[in-house]
């Protein structure tokens, strides 16, 4: 069985630790069952479902570590593994940057797991599915979807009695639909941990909206534009610029928080004062992990075990916190911050219907993607519009417009900030459409 109780994981993890004989010990427990359903060209081209159960043992002795891992639950096979990273641990050379383990920590209990995704079966994706599809084929056009859920736990121990645990669910969706004759192309995703908030349908019907209204794009001149970022644009570069909200590459001067002398932009208002980014993990919308430190998309590998609390990283557009390693805020005194596993831009109350009403000139952007970084003192990016991208003229979007690269900077795009809209969830965040103004498009691009 995939999802192991509470109960369940300690008397495992217990095991193991018993069995070491290192200075320390730390142990990572998770097991999801995760299942799929994939079409292209208004046909299921693939389904399936896994279930896996997997431990990681980590074993120090000084600064020396090792780690091995297995699927194998029986004693003979737990103990030989915590062998097995002993004597990893033993030739492997010194980690100068090795902090000893956390004790116990208190964590928060977020309510990241909901039952009706856990019960997610064969039918429902099916009809999932086919909800997406029918659409589609009743009006000729031609639809590429993928759909993703996953029911499980993680859970960590170490030596120093340390212990922790969290169920979660999940589930992912994205539609990209096309016109028969490929020249109108469309696109909506959606996650959710409720597979009750989900609609496949109705996600659906927007990407073929903007597949049928993309057909005929005109060219525009590339330059700077109004722009209106929906959630799936915005957050890419949102995304880009959390990631460096690490205290390390700020300090060593490789960041676009760094400074002159060793110094960073803690503090400094770096923003419009509208901008507020701030991480939750009891947030019942995006519920996240309630321990971290080296986990999530922001800060690479393993939890270290440090517990995530709500956390303000912009407020009122000024720097209020940065993120760093246990080792690094221990050697140079800054704050001891883990990573966010998602993040949260406060924003407006307008519906993007209403922010489109409100914009006498500008484009409208469905997402980006193929983004890559130029410059990462400034954050410059480069990457290109894709699957409906429209021109706005007297709060009316008037024409479908050829896709465009853009140069820009997230640091630049908050300081040109007009308006923000309701946030909706994205990727894991909570994000609002945007409203900016000057923003770069520097060529055009004949991909639809």
């Amino acid at each position: 069985m995939a999802t192991l109780s509470k109960a369940e994981a300690k008397k495992i993890i217990d095991k193991v630790l018993s069995y070491s004989k290192a200075d320390e010990a730390s142990v990572g427990l998770g097991g999801n069952r995760t299942g799929n359903i994939r079409y292209a060209r208004n046909s299921v081209t693939t389904s399936g479902e896994t279930n896996n159960l997997s431990l990681a043992i980590t074993s120090v002795f000084g600064k020396k570590s090792g780690t091995a891992t297995i699927n194998e639950f029986d004693d003979a096979s737990l103990e030989k593994t915590v062998r097995r990273a002993e004597e990893i641990a033993q030739l492997a050379p010194e980690n100068p940057e090795y902090v000893p383990m956390l004790g116990p920590q208190k964590y928060l209990e977020p309510k990241s797991y909901v039952e009706a995704t856990a019960k997610i079966d064969p039918d429902y994706r099916a009809q999932a599915a086919l909800d997406s599809l029918d659409p589609c084929r009743k009006k000729n056009l031609v639809a590429a979807g993928y759909l993703e859920d996953s029911a499980g736990f993680s859970a960590i121990g170490n030596s120093r009695g340390l212990f922790g645990y969290n169920p979660s669910t999940s589930v992912d969706f994205s539609i990209t639909v096309r016109t028969a004759d490929g020249l109108g192309s469309g696109y909506a995703i959606r996650d959710v941990n409720d597979v009750t908030k989900l609609s496949t349908k109705n996600a659906t019907e927007i990407a073929m909206q903007k597949a049928l209204a993309s057909v005929n794009a005109r060219a525009l001149e590339p330059g700077k534009y109004t722009v209106i970022l929906e959630p799936a644009a915005a957050v890419d570069l949102l995304e880009n610029m959390m990631r460096n909200f690490d205290s390390r590459s700020a300090d060593e001067g490789r960041s676009f928080l760094s400074k002159k002398g060793g110094e960073t932009r803690l503090g400094e208002k770096l923003f419009d004062e509208r901008v507020n980014i701030y991480s939750d993990p009891m947030n019942l919308e995006i519920p996240g992990s309630p321990y971290g430190g080296g986990g999530g998309r922001f800060g690479g590998g393993g939890s270290d075990g440090r517990p995530q609390t709500k956390m303000s990283w912009i407020e009122n557009g000024a720097v209020k916190n940065m993120y760093a390693s246990r080792y690094w805020s221990q050697t140079k005194g800054v704050a001891d911050i883990p990573p966010p596993s998602g993040f949260i831009m406060a924003g407006g109350t307008e519906s993007l219907a209403e922010m489109i009403k409100n914009t006498e000139k500008g484009i409208l952007v469905t997402r980006f993607w193929y983004i890559r970084a130029v410059d990462p003192q400034t954050l410059l990016y480069t990457g290109l519009t894709r699957d409906g991208t429209f021109y706005i003229e007297n709060g009316v979007i008037k024409y479908p417009v050829k896709n465009f690269r853009f140069n820009e900077s997230p640091v630049i795009m908050l300081n040109n900030l007009e308006a923000m809209g309701v946030p909706q969830r994205i990727g894991g965040n909570l994000i609002p459409p945007l409203k900016i103004r000057d923003f770069t498009f520097s060529s055009l691009s004949d991909a639809v």
